[in-house]
């Protein structure tokens, strides 16, 4: 009885070790004082639960904070993995040593450094050792995603804050007397300011969307009619591009008008960036394979095939042609493909270097 007892008081402190260390690297004191607290419930537990319990506790935090399924699903595997190995070492009576070795060295990890692994050179334990590398690869892989999107932010940020500051300060030493500087100075703080304003709105949109916070309301629609719309409104702002509408029977489909409606916004004022005045634009509505659908295409440059993977990241650009003065903020195929994922559907893209872009929505049935 007593042996049982150190087992499971040595397995919980490997386990708690690693679920406070994971709290503090993806959240902070506070999340991690919350999961202390959870864990600390489950201290009559066997240690195989309790391992169980803890990943699934640590899982609920990750829903809650950053509601990022696809994520949240690359946790889940090595939690399993290290769940079924805590079972097998529990079965067969692992000796008490071994784990305290492992407790040690789990102590030592830091999953802020790239390329951290677990190392104990015991085969009885290959399976763990495996199971916490791959979740330290996913955390740091997610460390970086979260230090590049706050270093991209920043930068973003701060280029239409200087070029304020820069106009201010020559309004105030020569806009009072000259008519032409005042002028310029107004028309760029105000064009710089509406850059800004859009950018924080839409980094906004996705961090309410990685929080769980933007609100969905489902309900039937007519892709058709949607792209009628957004093809009446393009003709007006860019009356210099020639808009072809195909969308001439209904395309039934399920989902929230306005996202939709949005995501369609988003594809043309791409293809209107990347296309030349004249330049023809089509939007389509049908069926694909059975599966409702809508498409934007336009001839205008085109996307490397090499970019091809990366267009959906957050303020990514595929070349130097795409600068802040054509490719907007950067983040807006981010938020569509954000509103897409939330529909259950996935993006078709098509894409030659100077021939053009083809990007399709297709949705659930």
């Amino acid at each position: 009885m007593k042996k049982d007892k150190r087992d499971r008081s040595i397995s919980n402190r490997i386990v708690r070790s690693w679920t406070l260390r994971t709290a503090f690297v993806l959240f902070d004191a506070d999340i991690a004082l919350i999961v202390l607290m959870r864990l600390g419930r489950m201290e009559r537990l066997s240690w195989v639960s309790w391992a169980i319990l803890a990943g699934v506790e640590l899982l609920s935090l990750l829903f809650a904070r950053r509601a990022a399924r696809k994520k949240v699903r690359r946790y889940i595997e090595p939690m399993e993995r290290m769940a079924l190995t805590a079972h097998e070492i529990s079965s067969a009576g692992f000796d008490q040593q071994k784990l305290k070795q492992l407790e040690n060295a789990i102590g030592t990890l830091k999953p802020t450094n790239p390329g951290v692994k677990l190392k104990t050179g015991d085969q009885e334990l290959r399976g763990l050792e495996e199971a916490i590398n791959d979740l330290l690869s996913r955390m740091n892989e997610s460390i970086q995603e979260r230090g590049r999107f706050v270093s991209d932010a920043s930068h973003e940020l701060r280029t239409p804050i200087s070029v304020i500051q820069g106009y201010a300060d020559m309004l105030q030493r020569w806009g009072k007397s000259d008519e032409k500087v005042l002028d310029e100075g107004i028309a760029a703080i105000q064009s710089e300011s509406a850059h800004m304003k859009k950018l924080i709105e839409q980094l906004l949109f996705l961090a309410r969307g990685d929080a769980g916070r933007n609100q969905m309301n489902i309900g039937d629609v007519d892709l058709s009619a949607l792209l009628n719309e957004v093809c009446d409104e393009s003709r007006m702002i860019c009356p210099d591009r020639d808009w072809k509408l195909d969308a001439d029977q209904p395309v039934p489909a399920r989902g929230d008008a306005d996202m939709l409606k949005q995501t369609m916004r988003i594809l043309v004022d791409n293809a209107v960036k990347y296309t030349q005045p004249g330049a023809r634009i089509t939007l389509r509505a049908r069926f694909k394979e059975g599966l409702p659908c809508f498409e934007v295409q336009d001839n205008g440059i085109g996307i490397p095939e090499a970019d091809l993977p990366h267009v959906f990241d957050r303020f990514f650009r595929a070349d130097p042609a795409r600068t802040r003065s054509t490719g907007g903020t950067g983040l807006g195929l981010s938020i569509a493909q954000w509103i897409v994922e939330k529909h259950n559907g996935y993006f078709d893209v098509f894409s030659r270097e100077d021939i053009g872009t083809r990007i399709g929505v297709i949705l659930p049935g």
